[in-house]
């Protein structure tokens, strides 16, 4: 569609949070953007915020870098979207995130309007479309059922870029949407002003972790201007440059397939795409094609509790119990749980400086003179957990071992308490396609005067 001129989209980092520079966000502003969007979320981190509703990031840095946003563009006169706010994008995390907004707005003495887009699935909603045989796995591995769904304590699903035009449409100056497709984020703008809804999710794609596009990358801006047939990215600060490396290599990113794409309501075609340097600091991309699917199908997040966890972090620093650790962890694990039997435990142990990361998939040689473990615990209520950790942590500081020769200890506690509560712990209870009604049928749009 030619709709008559370029639109610019500034995204000032890859996570709302996570910061940006000052110089960087100036320059970016004077290239004149038509909107600031920016992601604040992800499954990333695990399903621990998803399920907790607590914040990824601090209320510190969230309001920090939002005013710095909202002075932007309310200068500039141009919108704020944020999408996957507070981390997940859970009802909790919109509000938390609202309410920083209005505080700014207080202190700042400005008038705007705010809309915020919640992404909350309701349970019975979920088990009505998988009654109805509207639910298809995704990356779980396992069918969604109506037990694990009346388990579930938190579900989300991803809103595509329709939910956020109609916040645009209704005149919103600051956006907060619950859990979005990054892209989406981004691609809304464009998108609700005409632009190739390809181009428009591709260039979106690739913005959606700010300057880890450019060179060298960081969390800082990045800006992508969309016109009829192409995008041009290139970095806000001068001490980056955008190169055909470094976009082409970001538009493979988290994606199986380097030639296609699926999104809510659409699949992408990248096959054609093509990218090509413009000066020193400027790429140019072009190709991509879109095809709408039949149905329109979100993507379901979902978190249940799965126990209460206990850690204990020690270090190592001794060749004889080095060479003979493993045994040593493993007869360990068992003894306790007979111990703690017939109560259930899972007992893990991350032995880094020895596959600590990769674990069985690790191919280098393991390598230093110390050892770091992370005993790790959990049980069905946090007294049980902690109780067994530092069964493990104190059987072990003092456990005889052949050839042992230091009998004083075997463990390095760098903290004291040495045994640390974490509390509750989640595990995903839905990574699911369900279909949906309408692009808009499951994101209500909300708006208030501010």
């Amino acid at each position: 569609m030619d709709f008559g001129k370029s639109i610019t989209v500034l995204t000032p980092t890859g996570t709302l949070g996570y910061g940006f520079g000052a110089e960087a966000l100036a320059r970016g502003m004077s290239l004149k953007p038509a909107a600031i969007a920016v992601d604040a979320g992800s499954t990333d981190p695990g399903p621990f915020y998803l399920g907790s509703n607590k914040p990824l990031v601090s209320d510190y840095s969230i309001r920090r870098e939002l005013k710095d946003l909202i002075c932007a563009a309310r200068e500039a006169g141009i919108p704020v979207i944020v999408g996957s706010a507070g981390g997940a994008g859970t009802g909790p995390q919109v509000d938390r995130t609202t309410a920083l907004v209005r505080s700014i707005v207080a202190e700042l003495g400005i008038h705007l309007k705010l809309a915020w887009i919640y992404a909350d699935i309701p349970i019975e909603r979920a088990k009505a479309a998988v009654r109805a045989g509207e639910v298809k796995d995704f990356e779980a591995g396992t069918p969604l059922t109506e037990d694990v769904l009346d388990q579930t304590c938190s579900l989300v699903a991803q809103m595509g870029h329709e939910p956020i035009c109609a916040a645009l449409e209704g005149g919103a100056d600051v956006i907060i949407a619950g859990r979005a497709c990054d892209d989406s984020v981004i691609a809304s703008f464009p998108i609700w002003r005409g632009a190739d809804p390809a181009l428009a999710i591709h260039m979106g794609k690739i913005l959606e972790c700010g300057a880890f596009s450019a060179e060298p990358f960081a969390m800082d801006v990045m800006l992508g201007t969309i016109r009829d047939d192409h995008f041009i990215l290139e970095p806000g600060s001068m001490d980056r440059r955008a190169s055909v490396k470094s976009v082409a290599a970001h538009s493979l990113y988290e994606r199986e397939n380097p030639f296609s794409q699926g999104g809510p309501g659409h699949d992408m075609n990248l096959e054609s795409c093509t990218f090509e340097q413009l000066g020193e600091r400027q790429v140019k991309v072009a190709g991509a094609r879109m095809t709408e699917t039949g149905d329109y199908y979100v993507k379901l997040e979902g978190a249940r509790l799965a126990g209460f966890r206990s850690i204990c972090v020690a270090g190592i620093r001794c060749p004889t119990l080095a060479t003979a650790i493993e045994g040593l962890l493993e007869g360990i694990r068992a003894e306790t749980a007979a111990y703690f039997a017939p109560q259930n435990l899972t007992i893990s142990f991350h032995l880094y400086g020895r596959n600590g990361v990769m674990k069985e998939l690790e191919t280098a040689r393991p390598s230093g003179h110390e050892l770091g473990l992370v005993i790790d615990v959990v049980a069905g209520n946090q007294e049980l957990a902690q109780a067994a950790c530092h069964h493990i942590s104190g059987g072990l500081l003092h456990h005889h071992y052949p050839e042992v020769i230091n009998p004083s200890g075997n463990l390095a506690f760098p903290y004291s308490p040495s045994d640390l509560e974490l509390g509750p712990h989640y595990e995903f209870s839905a990574y699911h396609l369900m279909k949906a009604a309408s692009p808009t049928e499951l994101f209500p749009v909300h708006f208030e005067e501010l």
